[in-house]
């Protein structure tokens, strides 16, 4: 596969673990110049700087962060071709029921995941726009079609997210910008198999039609070729992988 990404600018959002860890990689593997945003992962993003790559820190709450973050990126990468927007704000254990959610944690979760993107696009548009390449892919979850309990925010920053890259590729497509949504099922980070029992991943793994749950890398397969010259035309889509693409609610195993 022709990836045309050699010596190209790429960042990735939330890139010191889990799919935006396999996402930088893979776009490092195919040549590009990868820098990652972090918020915690600090030793992890010190390690992915000291092997050759960027890492500036990055609060998705924090809309000034957030595009100097991206700025500070740009500047060192010189310049942008791809932006992957990964990095995400977890929603906090809670009410069980929507109305004992307090109002600050609803806007938290919503203002991080959806105005947090947002002001990501804006600041990395101008770059993508000047690019030969210019992609942006947007790492969505299977919750915001599927629902789940509890996640009432998360869920409803996730699919602003989708109505969001339909526009943004009738505006960025006027530059050659192509803009899509991978939509990630429940996968097997390191995170998800430190909270989640082994029995209840394969459960769910085995509602599936390939009779498990995907890895980070073959998430960030789907990344990488949205994100690079193989992708030619696609534009506006949503993009199911794994568990997502079988249209598997988390919620269906733990019945």
């Amino acid at each position: 596969m022709l990836t045309d990404l050699h010596d190209r600018a790429v960042l990735v959002t939330g890139g010191s673990a889990g799919i935006g860890r396999a996402i930088a990689e893979a776009y490092r593997d195919e040549g590009a110049r990868v820098a990652i945003t972090y918020r915690t992962g600090r030793e992890a993003a010190e390690e992915w700087a000291a092997a050759g790559g960027a890492a500036v820190p990055m609060d998705l709450e924090d809309p000034a962060s957030v595009s100097g973050a991206v700025a500070a990126a740009a500047g060192r990468l010189g310049g942008l071709d791809v932006l992957v927007l990964n990095a995400v704000r977890w929603p906090a254990a809670g009410a069980d029921r929507i109305e004992d959610l307090p109002e600050e944690d609803w806007r938290a979760v919503l203002r991080a995941n959806l105005e947090g993107a947002v002001a990501a696009v804006a600041a990395a548009a101008p770059a993508l726009r000047a690019s030969e390449l210019g992609r942006l892919v947007i790492i969505s979850s299977g919750v915001a079609e599927e629902g789940m309990p509890t996640a009432w925010a998360y869920a409803a920053a996730k699919a602003g997210l989708h109505g969001l890259a339909r526009t943004l590729a009738w505006d960025l497509g006027r530059d050659g910008v192509l803009v899509n949504v991978v939509l990630a099922g429940f996968t097997a980070t390191d995170r998800n198999r430190d909270r989640v029992p082994r029995e209840l991943r394969e459960r769910l793994g085995a509602l599936t039609p390939q009779g498990r749950i995907s890895s980070p890398e073959e998430v960030a397969r789907l990344a990488l070729f949205l994100g690079s010259g193989a992708n030619a035309s696609v534009t506006g889509e949503v993009v199911r992988e794994g568990t997502s693409a079988a249209r598997t609610p988390v919620m269906a195993a733990r019945r």
